[in-house]
């Protein structure tokens, strides 16, 4: 599976020429970012604010059939179980190998059985930024309780590259805190199987 980072939240996801985008946002409404304008198969939505569910991004193109399977975990978009800020869907993509987490704008930490159906994934990519998600800290201990095989934070403030909303904190504090990180120059995972750092922080593909 190659997996690339547009930018914020939005991931697309490949396979054998099938194409699932998930999280796409509104023209305009992440600074520093271009608008989403892809096309897909199949688009995933966390929830149902502007930076998160611009179905409009997206042309719908069914080209193959389709070789991964989609699972959803219902979670909270806030600690107080969704009086805040509403629910949120982690999704969870296979192709029967490898499994691919995107938490989506998760800000609440996650129960026994829900971590248990994330346990070892193969890619999690996970918001750091706090304000309207976990924060670095709390981002840390879900790594820690998933031991995923591989973390790309997303959701967070970049002042070099000129991107993220200011309430957001950058990745830093969620790098200190990672031992084995490795910054790629690239939006894209191209293979899961040649990945050696644990945690790999890519660059947009949509910067400004």
């Amino acid at each position: 599976m190659k997996i690339t980072w547009i930018g914020h939240s939005c991931v697309k996801v490949e396979k054998n020429g099938y194409t699932i985008v998930i999280d796409p946002y509104e023209d305009g409404s992440v600074p520093g970012l271009k608008p989403v304008s892809e096309q897909a198969d199949m688009v995933l939505c966390s929830h149902e604010h502007s930076d998160h569910n611009y179905r409009e991004g997206v042309k719908i193109v069914k080209s193959v059939a389709e070789p991964l399977q989609v699972s959803v975990i219902n979670s909270y978009h806030d600690d107080a179980k969704g009086a805040l800020r509403g629910p949120n869907k982690i999704h969870i993509l296979t192709d029967g190998t490898k499994r691919i987490a995107h938490l989506g704008d998760l800000g609440c930490m996650l129960e026994e059985k829900q971590l248990a159906e994330l346990k070892n994934v193969d890619v999690l990519l996970i918001p750091v930024g706090g304000y309207y998600t976990i924060d670095a800290k709390q981002a840390y201990e879900l790594c820690k309780a998933i031991d995923p095989k591989v973390i790309v934070p997303m959701h967070y403030r970049d002042d070099d590259l000129g991107f993220g909303y200011d309430v957001i904190a950058p990745k830093d504090e969620f790098i200190k805190l990672m031992k084995d990180v490795e910054m790629v120059r690239s939006s894209t995972l191209d293979t899961l199987d040649k990945i050696d750092a644990q945690t790999i922080i890519l660059e947009p593909q949509n910067i400004d």
